[in-house]
């Protein structure tokens, strides 16, 4: 009778548990509801609204985590006992999903990227747009794409991923990259009018790009020690197989490498065609030949002619 009335009460307490746990899911996401509509209604900023979404969802996250606890481990009473028990099975189950976990903490705490930036994990690179409790969201660029352009693929990158592979971050610090445009002239040219004008192009392209560089490097060099000695745009020289190559090195804005140099070659192109004296050199094979040539030649002139007025093919041997 005794254990009846035990397991009775075990069954009621059970049931009265999952009732519970229900009611405070259907209310948390009910109010993760009222408040997404809210914030969409009122929220004009796509970028507040986002943040104010996942602010949202990490605070309900937080207090249906320690709610279902609660009801649960005995008001957080046992919970030290509750957490040793399921420790070893939890750790062997779920692996990757507390990796995953690890990597978010990881992400929020310290930052390695966050969302707008253009990054890089392992092979994949792209734009985050969107940062999750077990993975990283990515517009990928590059791939069968030329230059940093979007290929219009979102990419799920696994948050645990970031504990072990390197992170290339493009505009975490200054939001610039040095950029480099290879122009090969032929030998004959006239190598330093050709460098003079890459030089011009590339400070008309550059515009003010140094002096926001150098405003932007004072903020970042807080936290990093970035030092840069010469942010202008310079020209390096230096001979090819096949002619003479002036390397252009300017600072570009992370999202528009393709474009300037687009602008680059364009202004480049008008110049040359006005410079009689360079010209721009591509794959060539010369060929040098020493001594008399000598060039023997059939006379068929002095072959009979056939029945019917015209000369027999002459033979040839290979």
């Amino acid at each position: 009778m005794a254990d009846w009335m035990y397991q009775n009460t075990e069954m009621t307490e059970l049931g009265a548990n999952t009732a519970f746990s229900a009611i405070l899911i259907v209310g948390l996401v009910t109010v993760w509801i009222v408040i997404a509509r809210s914030l969409a209604q009122r929220v004009e900023d796509n970028a507040v609204g986002y943040r104010a979404r996942k602010a949202t969802s990490y605070a309900l996250g937080a207090v249906g985590l320690l709610g279902l606890l609660w009801i649960w481990v005995g008001a957080l009473g046992e919970l030290g006992t509750f957490l040793g028990l399921v420790s070893a099975g939890v750790a062997i189950a779920l692996a990757d999903l507390l990796r995953n976990f690890a990597g978010w903490a990881y992400i929020i705490l310290r930052r390695p990227y966050r969302v707008d930036d253009r990054i890089q994990i392992g092979e994949v690179a792209g734009d985050v747009i969107d940062i999750r409790l077990f993975r990283t969201t990515l517009l990928e660029i590059g791939n069968w794409v030329d230059a940093d352009q979007s290929t219009g693929r979102i990419v799920h990158v696994p948050n645990g991923q970031v504990l072990a592979d390197t992170i290339f971050n493009a505009t975490e610090a200054f939001g610039y990259l040095w950029h480099e445009i290879p122009v090969l002239i032929t030998y004959e040219s006239d190598w330093q009018r050709a460098e003079s004008l890459l030089l011009q192009v590339l400070d008309e392209v550059a515009g003010h790009t140094a002096d926001e560089a150098k405003q932007r490097i004072k903020r970042v060099s807080r936290s990093y020690k970035i030092q840069y000695t010469h942010l202008t745009p310079t020209v390096y020289l230096t001979v090819r197989e096949s002619g003479v190559q002036l390397t252009g090195r300017i600072l570009v804005d992370t999202r528009r490498r393709r474009a300037v140099e687009q602008q680059v070659w364009r202004a480049l192109l008008e110049s040359f065609a006005t410079e009689p004296h360079i010209a721009l050199a591509y794959r060539t094979t010369r060929t040098y030949l020493q001594g008399p040539i000598n060039v023997a030649t059939d006379a068929p002139s002095t072959l009979p002619l056939s029945p019917t007025g015209t000369r027999p093919p002459t033979e040839s041997s290979s």
